[in-house]
C-alpha cells in the first residue's frame, strides 16, 4: 500500500509540474509546429510606444487536480478510522486550492504591448513576450498569419 501511495505522489507531482509548462511562449520568435511552412503577411512600421502588461493565462485544472490528489494522500495518513477520512477530504480541498494557485502563478507573467505606426498610416498594438527589446522609433516588421500577429526586427 505504501508503494502505491508513493507512486500516486510522484504521478501527481509530475502532473503539477506539467501544469507550469501548459502554455508555450508568446514571443516574437515563438512559433507552433502547425505554423511552419505557412504564409504570413509582412507589414513594416515604426514603434510608437512600448509598455509592460501582465498575462493572466487560463488554468487547465492540472494544478488543482494534482494538489487535491497530493493533499488527499497526505491527509489520509493522519489519524485513523473516520478521522483519516476527514483528514483526507480536508487535505484534498486544501491541496486543490494550493495547486490551483501554483498553476496560476506558473502560467502568468509579464509581456509587452508594442504600438506600431504602420507605413500605411494605421496604428496597431501587439502583445507578446519580452523576448526582444523594442524602443520608440525602432523600424520593425509586423508578421501576421493564422490569427497570430507578432512584431520583430
Amino acid at each position: 500500500m505504501h508503494a502505491m501511495r508513493l507512486g500516486l505522489v510522484f504521478t501527481a507531482a509530475a502532473l503539477l509540474g506539467l501544469g507550469g509548462c501548459a502554455y508555450p511562449g508568446y514571443g516574437g520568435a515563438d512559433y507552433r509546429g502547425y505554423q511552419t511552412g505557412t504564409e504570413q503577411s509582412v507589414r513594416f512600421g515604426v514603434v510608437e510606444s512600448v509598455r509592460v502588461v501582465r498575462i493572466d493565462a487560463p488554468q487547465t485544472g492540472v494544478g488543482a487536480t494534482s494538489g487535491a490528489i497530493l493533499g488527499g494522500i497526505a491527509g489520509s495518513n493522519v489519524g485513523g478510522g473516520s478521522g483519516a477520512a476527514a483528514a483526507a477530504v480536508a487535505g484534498a480541498l486544501l491541496g486543490g486550492i494550493i495547486g490551483s494557485h501554483i498553476e496560476a502563478d506558473a502560467n502568468a507573467g509579464n509581456a509587452i504591448e508594442i504600438t506600431v505606426l504602420l507605413d500605411g498610416g494605421r496604428y496597431i498594438a501587439v502583445v507578446q513576450a519580452p523576448d526582444e527589446v523594442f524602443r520608440v522609433g525602432d523600424r520593425v516588421r509586423v508578421l501576421s498569419g493564422q490569427g497570430i500577429t507578432r512584431v520583430a526586427r
